[in-house]
């Protein structure tokens, strides 16, 4: 699984750097939504990184936001986000990043979430330690709402808005600060460091936080997904750092 890792590693510092070396620059919109864009970039990003772990890993699969690749029979899998944050990037916001996991018969065994514009990279194999940069992180012992940062996602359906604009109402009326940051990969990162110490979101999709649950529950946190009715890979996510008592706002 070292070699994995570091193939992951590889895969996510190589896409990074080209969103890095595009940051700032004018981009093709293949698709814009009320709520969401999709980049030529994000595309440009993910064939890179299949590229990358498919050369080396030429009988896996690789299941990604802009689509599949790979032997789709293999028990192993790749889970990629290219481009977590794609709205932010597009509007020069730098906060966005990579993310990259490996399912192995339907069990997350590794996972990376590199950040480019700030140069943090964290790392996890199943039964690990988390690092950041090579560094041992863990989640943040805070125990009361009132001091925690929380994360609400608000999703790009109007259900999932409603109820995300309803959670960050009541949990602003508890916490110390509230944060919308656009990225979920990110977020989770943040908690496994103890930067942020809960993120809830509706309708969130597996290549969004396959890594960061990883990341989270080796840190200490906890991580609850339940899958969306009639949707594949599509999840409702309360994530915390294990102590915060996050029910009392949902």
């Amino acid at each position: 699984m070292e070699n994995d890792l570091a193939l992951a590693v590889e895969a996510a510092l190589a896409a990074g750097k080209l969103l890095r070396d595009n940051f700032g620059k004018s981009h093709v919109v293949d698709e814009a939504l009320h709520h969401d864009l999709k980049l030529a970039l994000d595309k440009e990003s993910q064939d890179l990184i299949t590229k990358i772990l498919l050369s080396a890993r030429p009988t896996d699969a690789l299941y990604g936001e802009e689509g599949i690749a790979g032997n789709q029979d293999s028990g192993r899998q790749w889970i990629v986000d290219p481009i977590d944050g794609t709205v932010n990037f597009f509007y020069g916001i730098p906060h966005f990043c990579v993310s990259i996991a490996l399912r192995v018969d339907d069990e997350v065994v590794l996972g990376v979430i590199h950040d480019p514009m700030v140069g943090e990279t964290w790392t996890i194999e199943k039964g690990g330690v988390p690092l950041l940069n090579g560094e041992p992180v863990t989640c943040s012992t805070r125990t009361q709402l009132e001091e925690a940062i929380l994360f609400v996602g608000c999703g790009k359906d109007t259900e999932a808005m409603t109820t995300g604009i309803e959670r960050f109402k009541r949990a602003s009326l508890r916490a110390r600060k509230m944060r919308m940051m656009g990225s979920a990969a990110l977020g989770m990162a943040y908690i496994c460091c103890g930067r942020l110490d809960a993120y809830v979101e509706s309708t969130i999709s597996l290549w969004d936080i396959a890594a960061g649950k990883l990341l989270v529950e080796a840190a200490g946190g906890k991580v609850t997904l339940t899958l969306k009715p009639g949707k594949s890979d599509v999840y409702s996510i309360v994530t915390t750092n294990g102590k915060i008592p996050i029910e009392e706002i949902l």
